[in-house]
């Protein structure tokens, strides 16, 4: 039976998110969209039916006080507890720690465009993916701290990149992005020309088909979604910390 996601389109206002993660899922979903009010409905209601959830990159920082993101925050810890397979991208990675019980913090400077990432040890999310791979980034936060009892999964220079804590997962670079998301993402950084001119020089044919290894992550994810049997755990959340 094919999985079926919930996707947290955590962006704001009309970006590709949705487009990109729909064609990489290749699955049944429901897309909400959380800063104009979409949420999907609590694990525990009559018209939960996913198995899994998928929660996207956005232009705002994971400890922003927002509404939206506040209300998010106490779904996703009842979906977590739920021992729902989810799994967090870039602002949804950072969002997932720092719900969790870790911290998110301004790098002061962005990690921005095609870059290694090093896998540690081995995880069935990470199945067929080299020690050493190449994936698209675009991030001025990152995870200081990880939440209580989390893994990492993968680092590099700019701090951890992916980690795993039960069922949920995040992971700080883009699997999704196409050619034209990583140049639209870069002409649309608020950064000086000769950066950005820089990062729109490395978008390459040779570095748009490096990346491709990193899509493996949703097929992965995929298959861990359709194969889990639910256990639900008794216990609480760490509050949020900044």
């Amino acid at each position: 039976m094919s999985a079926t996601f919930a996707v947290i389109d955590a962006s704001v206002g009309d970006t590709p998110a949705e487009s990109n993660l729909r064609r990489e899922l290749d699955a049944d979903v429901a897309v909400y969209k959380p800063s104009e009010g979409e949420f999907p409905p609590s694990v525990s209601a009559s018209g939960w039916r996913f198995d899994g959830v998928v929660i996207s990159g956005s232009q705002t920082s994971a400890y922003d006080d927002r509404d939206w993101i506040h209300e998010l925050t106490e779904w996703i810890r009842r979906v977590h507890l739920a021992d729902v397979p989810t799994l967090g991208i870039c602002w949804g990675h950072q969002f997932l720690a720092q719900a969790l019980g870790g911290r998110v913090v301004d790098m002061g400077e962005y990690e921005l465009g095609y870059e290694r990432v090093v896998r540690l040890g081995e995880d069935p999310l990470f199945r067929g993916l080299p020690e050493r791979f190449t994936s698209f980034e675009t991030h001025s936060d990152r995870v200081a701290e990880l939440p209580p009892g989390a893994a990492t999964l993968a680092r590099n220079g700019f701090g951890v990149q992916a980690f795993r804590l039960g069922n949920t997962y995040g992971v700080q670079f883009h699997p999704e992005y196409d050619r034209e998301t990583a140049v639209w993402v870069t002409e649309g950084k608020d950064l000086p020309d000769e950066r950005k001119r820089s990062v729109l020089e490395g978008i390459t044919d040779e570095s748009v088909e490096a990346a491709r290894t990193s899509k493996q992550i949703f097929g992965n994810f995929r298959r861990l979604a359709e194969r889990h049997q639910p256990v639900r755990r008794p216990g609480s959340i760490p509050p949020r910390t900044r």
